[in-house]
């Protein structure tokens, strides 16, 4: 499990006082970044290798300016060439929004997917919880 910590700022918010729900989906990519790395190490655009397939966040309760935000990422599902990323955000205390994330191996030259490697399955799988 990877944890970070975000601190929202006011312009993240909404007319209702709330985290605007458009800001989840970036706090969760941004943080993505620790497993992201198993495949870019340098984290270099040029030599990425993942594509996103789909991208789902349910909201459990709001999200407020002024308070940390922790986002629990671990690995959900792990397949031949896709893996699903599973993000938990809280605020004091509360799960407040549940992210998942099909990550697709990635062929930029052929333009297909490829096959996970068995050292990016390990290191997925340190990372496997399940839900």
């Amino acid at each position: 499990m990877f944890i970070e910590k975000i601190m929202p700022r006011f312009s993240e918010t909404d007319v209702l006082g709330h985290i605007n729900n458009t800001v989840l989906p970036v706090w969760f990519e941004a943080t993505r970044a620790p497993i992201f790395r198993f495949f870019t190490p340098d984290l270099n655009p040029h030599d990425w290798k993942l594509i996103i397939a789909k991208v789902e966040v349910s909201f459990l309760g709001e999200l407020f300016y002024g308070h940390e935000v922790e986002v629990k990422s671990t690995v959900e599902h792990i397949g031949s060439s896709s893996f699903v990323i599973r993000q938990e955000a809280y605020q004091q205390g509360k799960c407040c929004a549940v992210g998942k994330t099909v990550m697709v191996r990635y062929d930029f030259i052929n333009k297909s997917s490829t096959p996970l490697s068995q050292n990016e399955k390990a290191a997925l799988t340190d990372h496997l919880v399940d839900k």
